[in-house]
């Protein structure tokens, strides 16, 4: 079959699926404080019809699977929805993101079913300072959960650090110190407007070149580093001598959409060929014919932009197309 291209020749074997909208932590840069709508639990896909999504797909390419959230792991049981995609054929890779709170209980199952490996997110190593990222969350669970995948054999480990002026720029070099004796990989994520690009978000991003710069001052030499197993696009360094490696991954500053492999799913079941745009196509009901799932995907990539233009909106000026409304816990990370 025509593997899945868009009209700029990009193929795409990568897709990421929300599980759910929820989660046990409220980071504030994926939700807000109040007000926040939760989707009734009979508009959410079924593991069932995630996993005919996948079958549809696999035929066309599809290799790789991340589940994600909301929290993935508040999902009940779901090491078995990772278990029924690992039996699909041709599907070489499943990952998951997750805030790492659960893993104590679920990285052994998860890694029995069939996971490959987790991207933690981590953006404070300050108990106070990530309380009030999170709202209330507790930093030592989720370094327990980093120590429960690695005893799963989870592998690689990646943490995700979203970067924020004013917040957790300072911890930079606290974080690529983790990396000296550990073979993590710390990943720096720019700040992206998913769901706001008000002023809020224009004050807090900040472009990446600050790690490099906070290397410098640290007085470590770095280095070019292969890339940990995965479909990102990290450009990754290790500090000379390191076990582990940081990622700079800058989708607003240095967008890399002409690289772009990924399809998202959204945990109602809409297809999201862009994460920043609004168009989404809600494949749900066309679960039970998988050619209709098919053509349903490429009518998506048929559509898909050349880039998403986050650039724009931090100088305020006219976008293409119009950008979603849906926070990223809406969306999938």
């Amino acid at each position: 079959m025509e593997p899945l291209t868009d009209p700029f020749g990009r193929l795409h074997d990568y897709i990421r699926i929300s599980v759910t909208d929820r989660c046990n932590l409220r980071c504030i840069y994926c939700m807000p404080a109040e007000g926040m709508q939760f989707q009734p639990q009979d508009e959410i896909m079924s593991y069932e019809e995630i996993t005919a999504v996948v079958k549809a797909l696999a035929p066309l390419g599809l290799s790789k699977v991340r589940l994600t959230g909301g929290e993935p792991l508040i999902r009940k049981d779901i090491e078995k929805l990772v278990s029924m995609i690992a039996a699909i054929p041709g599907i070489a890779d499943i990952s998951l993101t997750t805030n790492g709170l659960m893993l104590p209980g679920k990285a052994a199952l998860l890694k029995k079913a069939g996971l490959s490996r987790v991207n933690i997110s981590l953006d404070s190593l300050r108990q106070d300072r990530f309380a009030m990222i999170t709202r209330g969350g507790e930093v030592a669970k989720v370094l327990k959960g980093i120590e429960a995948a690695e005893a799963a054999g989870l592998s690689p480990i990646k943490l995700n650090v979203v970067l924020m002026k004013g917040i957790n720029d300072d911890e930079i070099t606290d974080f690529i110190s983790l990396t000296l004796n550990s073979p993590l990989n710390v990943r720096f994520i720019e700040y992206m407007p998913i769901g706001s690009a008000s002023d809020a978000w224009r004050q807090t991003y900040l472009p990446l070149e600050t790690v490099v710069e906070a290397c410098n001052a640290a007085g470590w030499a770095t280095e070019e580093a292969d890339m940990p197993s995965g479909n990102g696009p990290s450009q990754n360094r290790r500090v000379v001598g390191a076990l582990g490696t940081f990622g700079l991954i800058h989708p607003v500053s240095e967008h890399f959409c002409d690289n772009c492999n990924r399809l998202r799913l959204t945990a109602d079941g809409h297809i999201k060929a862009c994460l920043y745009w609004a168009d989404e196509y809600n494949v749900r009901p066309l679960t039970g014919d998988p050619a209709a799932v098919q053509a349903l995907f490429r009518t998506a990539l048929g559509n898909k932009p050349h880039n998403h233009e986050m650039a724009l909106a931090l100088e305020r000026k006219t976008q293409s197309h119009t950008p979603t409304l849906r926070r990223m816990s809406q969306i999938g990370g």
